[in-house]
């Protein structure tokens, strides 16, 4: 706290670690602030700091780059100076940062420390005090005696030879003087150091003096030698004394402008800093149209004063033009085995995406001149899109970036704003490759379908040519006005449909489909990576909780119905969350116990697990169904298929989603009325004339298929009304493969026949009767199979689909393949369907050309 008197720092101070200057006590200096632990200071003291106490830091002098501030914290000065930040200056470009302008108070040493993370707290010793600037200095010092007086008013006159020596119609200096006259004398020398030029290393003596008369002679032979060097400048330079004085003033001669907070503006002069970036433009390798461009760039940048608002835009662009990696590139890890064994280790399935990047790998060994393919991963959320690119990174020991393009609607994102719009800054591409600090990176480009549109462009206009092979080894960005290759870059997308993308962009990427998993794969992707995972966030141990394998199928169809693993790890992490509760609260024996696959199977309990008044369960924690009903509450899902398919006029469809493949029920009723077809359920367009189709079909074939109306006449709604409904009224329903059910459906209706209860389908009708292929059929065929669904009939062209279907998923269920809407409905209804057998094929005309 600040008394009237003294001043006194609190005895724990956040500590500053610099690295450019020296702080003393009584002088005002301004730090820049780039290292991850100061910013922390910075943000969670100083930004949201409202008492005087909590301006106060501690300034501790480090000797490593805090460019290069690792985990370890390096060895600290013992002495540092306790300050007030009087002000704090923050900005975003080219990077984050802050400047802080720090007033310094006393010495303190550090005596413990008591954290390190996110920024260092330390307990401190306040070692001197500074008193307030209240009473003369020359009155003091006239009734000091002996070697310290002697000191003291030696270094006065000194301070006051080179004040003499100065233009006193400089502000500076003349503000200079007035301190010189108002300072305590203890503060004299850490003043006058810090002001006067002079090394880091002189004024870490000047800190490390305790005593006041080891002060002064430190600080005395650093004022004498500035008075020297004065005084040798005015015999070798031929120029009158008062332009001599303000030459050396305004220089930075004797008062380093940046050291000291002045009312006024000093001039500094920046030759050097134009010299070291010319060097850096020299040095960063970049083609010869860039270097061009860049040295016409550096030529204006030397004669444009600093004043113009146009200098900190050119030199902000030549900064970020020499930062680029135009030839820093990664070396590829080509180890197909390492790689493969990488890719099993991080995820389970997925063979078709490792594979491909098998094959990546393989012919990037053959030939190192291979262009970087462009890669759309396309399925539904959770299946680990985003965390393969990041394993395919990995992999190939290349730098990742991911790029969030979900509600991007401008194309400067992409390409950048050109540098005459105030604000300007390079696109999402550039700046991605100046982060990574080399041009072969691995770039995620994430929801790529769920780019808009607005007035400043189309955004996927813009990546037409950044994914395009042939033409983004020049890709020019709007703020560089440069070409840049982005040939070797490995652009991997994501998406979950390909309907929404832009056909022109879609065809310039290779889409690689990633479909849902199967239970059994869920199971082992929960006990390889989910669950272990689940438990180091929640602090638990194996010994502590089990998950058996028999209980993460309940889990896995009773409480989620997805095709990625989000919503199971969301139950997994509520689980671990109500056993962590017990585990705290101590209500579990201190007696642990090895699983066994004897003991692992033994049910523990649930009811006394998770009731106040039961007894402790004994470690590990095994969850059973019991458990799991406790903790999760009742089952969300239940296999309700055959319990609906009780009743004539009821048939399940599969259908396809952005969220993968789901399961559909058809509902049709009739009435008595004038033969009017009603269709509710939110249908689209393709639907409702696959309804109109149906109702031809059986219409034009009802006396083949023995299909009466209610007054039994040939037409089926003749004096009859038909309802059509397909349940879920609030989602959208759209798409061509609802025919074959809603056909299959009527049937039912009007034959009053049950549809078998494990029978799901999908396909395209047309008017004839036929059955034409669909899309999505792996994903369609995982929903039949996570409802218990035993037979599928599919368009006989969609039988190559099959393929890719999982061993044990295409053993579990029973396929037909069907050319027509008779082969559907003999395999839809128990025993065939009346008509079936004795059906015709149309007679085949001979063409007369």
């Amino acid at each position: 706290m600040v008394s009237s008197g003294a001043i006194q720092i609190p005895s724990r101070l956040p500590l500053l670690l610099t690295h450019e200057g020296v702080l003393l006590p009584g002088s005002t200096v301004r730090f820049s602030v780039d290292s991850p632990r100061n910013m922390h200071l910075v943000r969670e003291r100083l930004l949201k700091g409202t008492s005087l106490k909590s301006t106060i830091i501690g300034v501790i002098p480090n000797t490593r780059d805090p460019e290069h501030d690792t985990d370890d914290l390096p060895t600290l000065h013992k002495i540092g100076t306790a300050g007030i930040a009087v002000q704090v200056v923050g900005s975003n470009w080219p990077k984050p940062h802050y400047t802080l302008l720090i007033t310094g108070l006393c010495r303190f040493s550090v005596s413990s420390l008591l954290k390190e993370r996110p920024f260092v707290l330390a307990e401190v010793k306040q070692l001197d005090q500074l008193e307030r600037y209240t009473t003369p200095q020359r009155d003091a010092t006239a009734t000091d005696d002996g070697e310290l007086g002697e000191l003291s008013e030696k270094f006065y006159q000194a301070a006051v030879q080179l004040l003499g020596m100065l233009d006193m119609s400089v502000p500076v200096v003349a503000k200079f003087r007035r301190l010189l006259d108002s300072l305590p004398r203890e503060t004299l020398p850490d003043v006058v150091a810090s002001m006067i030029r002079t090394s880091n290393k002189e004024k870490l003596q000047v800190l490390d003096a305790l005593s006041l008369e080891e002060r002064f002679k430190k600080a005395l032979p650093m004022l004498t030698r500035q008075i020297e060097g004065l005084k040798l400048l005015q015999k070798t330079r031929k120029m009158s004394p008062d332009n001599e004085k303000r030459v050396l003033v305004r220089k930075g001669t004797v008062f380093p402008g940046r050291q000291f907070n002045l009312d006024e503006e000093d001039e500094d002069d920046d030759g050097d800093d134009t010299a070291a970036l010319e060097r850096k433009v020299h040095g960063a390798n970049m083609p010869e149209a860039a270097l061009k461009i860049c040295l016409k760039e550096l030529k204006r940048l030397k004669k444009m004063p600093q004043s113009m608002p146009e200098y900190a835009l050119t030199r902000n662009y030549l900064d970020l033009m020499v930062e680029l990696p135009w030839s820093k590139s990664t070396k590829d890890c080509l180890d197909i085995r390492a790689a493969r064994t990488l890719l099993d280790n991080d995820h389970y399935a997925m063979d078709k995406l490792k594979r491909r990047v098998l094959e990546y790998l393989a012919v990037r060994q053959l030939k190192t001149s291979l262009k970087g393919p462009i890669l759309c991963f396309v399925g539904p959320p959770g299946v680990g899109k985003t965390s393969v690119g990041r394993s395919i990174a990995r992999t190939l020991g290349r730098e990742f970036h991911r790029i969030a393009l979900g509600g991007v609607c401008d194309q400067s994102d992409i390409r950048g704003h050109r540098r005459t719009y105030v604000g300007s800054m390079p696109g999402r591409i550039i700046n991605g490759l100046k982060t990574v600090g080399v041009n072969n990176p691995v770039f995620l480009l994430d929801e790529v379908d769920k780019l808009g549109k607005s007035l400043q462009g189309d955004p996927a206009a813009a990546l037409l040519e950044v994914l395009d092979p042939e033409q983004n080894h020049s890709f020019t960005d709007h703020y560089l006005n440069v070409a840049f290759d982005l040939s070797q870059v490995l652009f991997i997308a994501t998406a979950n449909t390909t309907a929404t993308i832009p056909p022109a962009l879609l065809d310039r990427m290779e889409v690689l489909e990633v479909p849902g998993y199967t239970q059994e794969e869920k199971v082992e992707i929960a006990h390889r990576h989910l669950i272990p995972n689940q438990l180091e966030q929640h602090g638990l141990t194996p010994q502590q909780l089990h998950i058996p394998q028999s209980t993460t199928p309940d889990i896995i169809s009773r409480y989620t119905r997805e095709a990625g693993v989000r919503s199971l790890e969301r139950k997994i992490g509520a689980i671990c969350r109500a056993v962590a509760v017990k585990v705290a609260e101590g209500h579990t024996l201190t007696k642990t116990e090895t699983l066994t696959p004897e003991n692992s199977k033994h049910e523990c309990f649930a009811v006394c697990l998770f009731s106040d008044k039961a007894a402790p369960p004994e470690l590990p924690i095994v969850i059973d169904h019991i458990a799991l009903k406790d903790i999760l509450g009742p089952p969300v899902f239940e296999m309700e298929v055959s319990e609906r398919l009780t009743l004539p006029g009821v048939a399940l469809g599969l259908a396809w989603t952005p969220l993968g493949g789901e399961i559909m029920f058809v509902e049709a009723s009739r009435m008595e009325g004038e033969g009017q077809l009603t269709l509710t359920g939110q249908l689209g367009d393709v639907m409702k004339e696959s309804a109109h189709l149906a109702i031809s079909w059986l219409r034009a074939n009802a006396k083949t298929y023995q299909l009466t109306n209610m007054v039994g006449g040939s037409d089926p709604l003749e004096g009859t009304d038909i309802h059509l409904h397909f349940p879920a009224g609030a989602v959208t329903k759209d798409g061509p493969s609802a025919g074959v059910t809603i056909v299959t459906c009527l049937a039912s209706l009007f034959s009053g026949r049950l549809v078998r209860s494990d029978v799901a389908m999908t396909g395209e009708i047309t008017l004839r009767g036929l059955v034409l292929p669909v899309g999505g059929i792996k994903d369609k065929v995982l929903a039949a199979h996570r409802a218990g669904v035993k037979r599928v009939i599919l368009p006989k062209r969609n039988e190559k689909d099959l393929e890719e279907l999982p061993a044990n998923v295409r053993a579990n269920l029973d396929f037909i393949t069907a050319t027509n809407l008779g082969e559907v409905l003999n395999a839809s209804f128990d025993g065939g369907f009346p008509g079936v057998s004795g059906t015709r094929a149309h007679p085949q005309l001979t063409s007369k050309l």
